[in-house]
């Protein structure tokens, strides 16, 4: 008798060059590429993950960060489960740019209870412009999971999808629907126990 694993759908967004091919290529493959290109577009991937003895399927969507693409992947919104915003700890701009994509989120997105996790990536390199701290407290004023990671030496990478599964296998689920103007913030006690959770790198 087959194994009925539960299949999730996960989309990564943030600007151009903070690495979402990169933590995506070392999560399923366990691969690093100092020379990869940008993703032009979307990017598919799938892998399959084992939370609390349970597996469960990702298929990821990677997309691209730059302007020109931002209309194309308005559509693959739709239906997500799980929502990965990603900046380059590096880089304070595309720190500053995060609202934009939550914005998107707003817009876009066809479940209330989508899982939102802000991923600080590249903390690997010494020219760092964005703190922990910031990006916790940014996280936690927007109720969603943080982590910092890096893509080159693997630090944070299955931890940080990991979380995510968890988060999402704790929320009810619900059928896509038209949005709702209403917000799916949590409690601001309940959203620090959840920090202390799941914010440990």
């Amino acid at each position: 008798m087959e194994q009925n694993i539960p299949q999730y759908k996960i989309l990564l967004i943030g600007d151009s060059d903070v690495g979402k091919t990169s933590i995506v290529k070392r999560f399923s493959d366990d691969i690093f590429d100092e020379d990869l290109l940008c993703t032009i577009g979307v990017e598919y991937k799938v892998k399959t993950l084992k939370v609390d003895d349970k597996e469960v399927t990702f298929n990821i969507w990677d997309t691209a960060g730059q302007e020109k693409f931002r209309a194309l992947i308005s559509s693959y919104y739709r239906g997500a489960h799980g929502i990965i915003l990603t900046y380059d700890v590096t880089k304070r701009e595309t720190f500053k740019n995060l609202q934009y994509w939550l914005n998107e989120i707003e817009t876009f997105s066809t479940r209330s209870n989508v899982v939102k996790l802000l991923v600080g990536n590249k903390i690997d390199k010494e020219n760092r412009e964005v703190t922990r701290e910031e990006g916790l407290e940014f996280a936690r004023s927007k109720a969603m999971l943080f982590i910092e990671c890096s893509a080159k030496t693997k630090v944070g990478i299955q931890q940080a999808f990991e979380e995510l599964a968890h988060k999402i296998l704790e929320t009810p689920d619900e059928e896509p629907q038209k949005k709702k103007k209403s917000t799916n913030l949590v409690q601001p006690d309940e959203q620090d126990q959840n920090m202390d959770s799941y914010c440990r790198c």
